[in-house]
């Protein structure tokens, strides 16, 4: 199981990188990060290092792939916010993030549509 990241802006953007990428050789990602972030290769790849000891992605003989899709990355991470902060209460989650952000009716109507999903088991 994936153990705990909680990645900075700069983790996220070279995760995504991978994701957008994948597969790519160890060397691509290097003159990727170099051109899009600024990175020297021995960073990129102590954070590649970082990432695949936290079971994120993998470096099989300098090909990087990911366990684990982006949506299903952040969906994991999204339920272990939820479990740790509000003690996996969904509707307390929600009630917190809505006391300071007014919803829009978009977005009223997208809850509305995914819980009608989740209803009739789509």
């Amino acid at each position: 199981m994936m153990s705990e990241l909680k990645p900075g802006t700069a983790e996220a953007k070279f995760a995504d990188i991978i994701w957008e990428n994948e597969p790519l050789t160890s060397s691509e990602l290097a003159k990727k990060s170099e051109t899009l972030l600024g990175w020297k290769k021995t960073t990129s790849f102590t954070v590649l290092k970082r990432l695949c000891n936290k079971g994120i992605f993998q470096n099989n003989s300098g090909t990087v792939t990911s366990l684990y899709s982006r949506k299903e990355y952040y969906s994991m991470q999204s339920e272990k916010f939820v479990e740790e902060i509000f003690s996996g209460s969904l509707p307390a989650f929600v009630a917190a993030f809505t006391s300071r952000k007014k919803l829009s009716a978009d977005e009223i109507r997208e809850l509305h549509e995914m819980i009608d999903n989740y209803e009739e088991g789509k």
